[in-house]
């Protein structure tokens, strides 16, 4: 029997998912796992890659880049596997990582989902435990009140800045990155959401086993590696707009009329204040200008969607 399906969505990252894959075979000892690839119609030779190098993992070639959600899915409906475990193809597992998770699920029957400790590359630990956005956490965030007091719990964001990430923890939601959830769990909560195409599926995720009463644990004796941004850092506008796109559609989800109102004009002060701290900042050095150029442009293109997308079509349904 498998116990741990290890899945992984790709799109042109080859040489991370190469090291990927390698990790997970390397580190995982204790446990029969299987590694499930599916590549969201790659230019960049990943699957001829996977099959040349690791003959024994399954590959998924899909025809076109069906998104994040979708191209889990596939990989979940293809799994065998007692837990399975959602990996970002810019992953490196360290030491026993998966074993210690799968050895844990093992003695805690009432976990649902599990995620491990990250860090970047540089060893710097990355914030992965979060709770489910409120409009308090947004409105902290677009003042810049998070950044001024990040150990704060009144003033934070979503993301849980002011926890170590050193203990064990019952938390609301964790990134997507890296997560293992219980195939019994999955079986009651159902597939990742298919109408979020890329981000915010995760939170989604959580959400619903948190309401369906599994335990969503952040486990800090594993460890992975989160190198960030391999498939967006090509076009990074593109995928603030998926990752905004994404956010309005959680909020529509879960939240009335009211409190998508107030969601999108925080979302419009976000940007604005943005855009003018930039700008006023590029016109005072010419050094720091072509630095906040690409951040300028991705807050005029955020404000430009809001207003498109949320303000202008909304008022022609009012007609």
């Amino acid at each position: 029997m498998i116990d741990i399906s290890a899945i992984i969505v790709n799109w042109n990252t080859k040489r991370l998912l190469m090291d990927c894959i390698h990790s997970i075979i390397n580190e995982t000892k204790e446990y029969k796992i299987e590694i499930i690839v599916v590549d969201n119609c790659s230019a960049d030779g990943s699957p001829e890659e996977v099959k040349q190098k690791f003959p024994e993992v399954k590959l998924i070639v899909n025809d076109r880049n069906l998104g994040f959600s979708k191209a889990n899915n596939i990989g979940i409906r293809k799994s065998t596997g007692k837990y399975i475990c959602l990996v970002n193809s810019d992953i490196k597992v360290l030491a026993g990582c998966l074993d210690r998770m799968c050895g844990y699920m093992d003695k805690h029957p009432a976990i649902g989902m599990l995620g491990p400790k990250a860090y970047n590359k540089d060893f710097v630990l990355q914030h992965t435990c979060r709770e489910f956005p409120t409009l308090w956490s947004l409105m902290c965030q677009a003042s810049f009140l998070t950044n001024l007091f990040p150990a704060s719990k009144l003033f934070k964001d979503s993301f849980m800045t002011y926890f170590d990430h050193n203990t064990v923890r019952r938390i609301e939601a964790l990134s997507g990155c890296f997560l293992m959830v219980r195939r019994t769990a999955l079986d009651e909560v159902g597939l990742l959401d298919e109408k979020f195409f890329i981000y915010a599926e995760d939170v989604d995720w959580c959400k619903r086993f948190y309401k369906a009463g599994w335990d969503i644990v952040f486990y800090p004796e594993a460890e992975i590696i989160h190198y960030g941004s391999a498939s967006s850092s090509a076009a990074p506008v593109r995928f603030i707009l998926e990752m905004l796109k994404a956010n309005f559609q959680y909020w529509e989800k879960y939240h009335g009329r009211v409190s998508q109102f107030l969601h999108i004009l925080i979302n419009i002060y976000h940007s604005l204040i943005r855009i003018k701290v930039l700008f006023v900042s590029s016109l005072i050095s010419k050094a720091i200008r072509g630095k906040y150029k690409l951040k300028l442009n991705e807050h005029v293109a955020r404000l430009k969607w809001i207003v498109t997308n949320k303000i202008y079509k909304k008022s022609l349904l009012l007609e």
